[in-house]
């Protein structure tokens, strides 16, 4: 019984496809690519502020091609519209849909296998962005240009390989505290004695990312 409810509690977290592309890989096998292709976070100039492509695309020129892509059929959209639509991203052919949220000046991507569910994405969309608001104090865009290497790890706690590990926002937080408590020790270590520099000009806030529906 407590095996059942598991397996169900696993099926709701990940999605039909990536908990059949979790068991082919624990069988030994090479699965066709299911899940998550990728989570793209664009302003609404086009700029990409973080691209994690889940399903390879090779060479940069067809990599700037998605991105562009991507957000020309989000940005055409009225907020008036829902959040999900039938991409067209011949780079990964057919059976591709664009969930997304858009906060303030920044569009939140993600391109999913059809299979998956569109408020379940949406649902961890808002997962990740909680969890960026949370570890930078109200998020702005300048953090994810300044901090970027802090971002994907936010997002490899929540998403690795295209498949959703974690959606409590409360074991998320934990994890990312963990880690930065280990950054604050190996810092003392490395420079005893010395007091780290507390910034009094930072860098001006854009505001807090709210979503405009």
């Amino acid at each position: 019984m407590k095996t059942r409810r598991a397996s169900r509690r696993m099926i709701m977290m990940l999605g039909v496809s990536a908990w059949r592309q979790m068991n082919d890989i624990c069988a030994g096998s090479q699965p066709n690519f299911r899940g998550l292709r990728c989570v793209i976070i664009v302003n609404n100039h086009g700029r990409p502020r973080l691209v994690k492509l889940y399903q390879s695309v090779v060479g940069e020129e067809a990599q700037q091609s998605v991105i562009r892509k991507v957000f020309q059929q989000v940005a055409q959209r009225p907020d008036s519209f829902c959040n999900y639509l039938d991409g067209s991203i011949p780079e990964w052919g057919e059976g591709v849909k664009l969930i997304y949220r858009h906060y303030a000046t920044l569009y939140f991507v993600f391109a999913v296998d059809q299979q998956e569910s569109d408020l379940g994405i949406l649902d961890l969309i808002q997962v990740f962005v909680e969890a960026l608001d949370k570890c930078f104090e109200n998020v702005c865009e300048l953090d994810l240009i300044f901090h970027s290497d802090k971002v994907h790890y936010v997002l490899d706690e929540i998403i690795m390989a295209g498949m959703v590990l974690e959606t409590n926002i409360i074991h998320i937080l934990q994890v990312i505290n963990d880690q930065n408590r280990l950054h604050a020790q190996s810092q003392k270590t490395l420079t005893p004695g010395s007091k780290a520099r507390t910034p009094t000009i930072g860098p001006p806030s854009l505001g807090r990312i709210m979503p405009l529906r």
